[in-house]
């Protein structure tokens, strides 16, 4: 599995320079020479002042969550106990940017309780607000498996409980607790078609209307 996800790392694509214009192609085209900054979660966590958290009582939060999921694979108590071992809890202040656009990253989070903001931000200074993301909800899973730059902003509206799952933490799991690994995996995949298919219906929606 391990070598499987070395070998999705993304490759830079070429702009292809079509005639998309319009909201399709300010929101979602790749910013020209966007800066590649790898941002470790060490590093993140000491800027935004994430502070750990009982870690029992976060990862039973995190069990219900998952078990009520209909996109994860169903997982028993134990295993579920056996894989929020593999992460990190923290609690973080409101108004904190957790993921920086066009950043690469090293890590992805779970929201285990409060509201973050997703935006994009535009190259003339304006910002579009794509989504706010809840309990139950992933960020940054897509830099985590392909090791692309970051699609999008994410700040913390309130104080937010996160569980925050490394790169290296992710290869350790696959390789010690395969199951594990894999219904982590299954689950981003299920997410990520969904967005897809999301994204798909209101760009249809959008270009009917022209």
């Amino acid at each position: 599995m391990k070598r499987l996800l070395d070998r999705i790392k993304r490759k830079p694509s070429s702009n292809n320079g079509g005639e998309d214009t319009g909201f399709f192609s300010s929101v979602y085209q790749e910013p020209p020479e966007s800066p590649q900054v790898l941002t470790a979660w060490k590093d993140r966590a000491g800027q935004i002042g994430a502070r750990t958290v009982d870690r029992k009582s976060a990862a039973d939060t995190f069990g219900k969550l998952w078990g009520a999921d209909r996109h994860v694979v169903s997982l028993t108590p134990d295993e579920l106990m056996r894989m929020a071992q593999y992460l990190e809890f923290v609690q973080v202040p409101a108004a904190q940017e957790v993921i920086s656009q066009d950043e690469l990253g090293d890590y992805m989070i779970i929201v285990l309780d409060g509201t973050l903001s997703v935006d994009r931000g535009h190259s003339w200074g304006g910002k579009t607000r794509l989504a706010e993301a809840h309990a139950g909800d992933m960020l940054g899973e897509m830099s985590l498996l392909d090791a692309g730059a970051r699609f999008s902003s994410c700040a913390t509206l309130t104080p937010c409980l996160l569980a925050v799952v490394e790169a290296k933490r992710l290869d350790e799991m696959i390789a010690q607790e395969p199951r594990l690994g894999v219904a982590l995996l299954a689950s981003l995949s299920r997410r990520l078609s969904l967005r897809l298919r999301q994204v798909s219906a209101r760009l249809s929606a959008l270009l009917s209307q022209n």
